[in-house]
């Protein structure tokens, strides 16, 4: 009689799952391991997508560049980026501008 800590036959293809201490199918634990879509919200909760407009909703001072972009300055032309209180945007004087999603809300 096998022992119930050993692994199950190869070909069945099994995955020791250490978040459980379980054996799992293969497929299960791929597709678990797998993240879905993450969703951009602004600071109002709508979702953003790329290349939405946004609008500042209070003034920001840019590191590096000694400038403040003022509220109600419009940001064309967003990128969503793997964080999602982040995105990635240019401004006529400031390229390569990050800006934070809690201080944006879509036009």
């Amino acid at each position: 009689m096998p022992d119930a800590e050993e692994a199950p036959e190869a070909e069945d293809n099994y995955v020791y799952d250490e978040a459980t201490g379980e054996w799992r199918p293969a497929g299960e634990v791929a597709a678990a391991a797998v993240p879905g879509p993450v969703e951009v919200r602004d600071a109002s909760g709508n979702l953003l997508a790329d290349g939405d407009s946004v609008t500042l909703i209070k003034d920001l001072k840019v590191k590096g560049a000694n400038q403040t972009l003022k509220q109600g300055t419009v940001i064309r032309t967003i990128r969503l980026t793997e964080n999602p209180e982040e995105i990635d945007c240019r401004h006529d004087s400031i390229k390569g501008l990050v800006l934070r999603t809690e201080f944006v809300r879509k036009r």
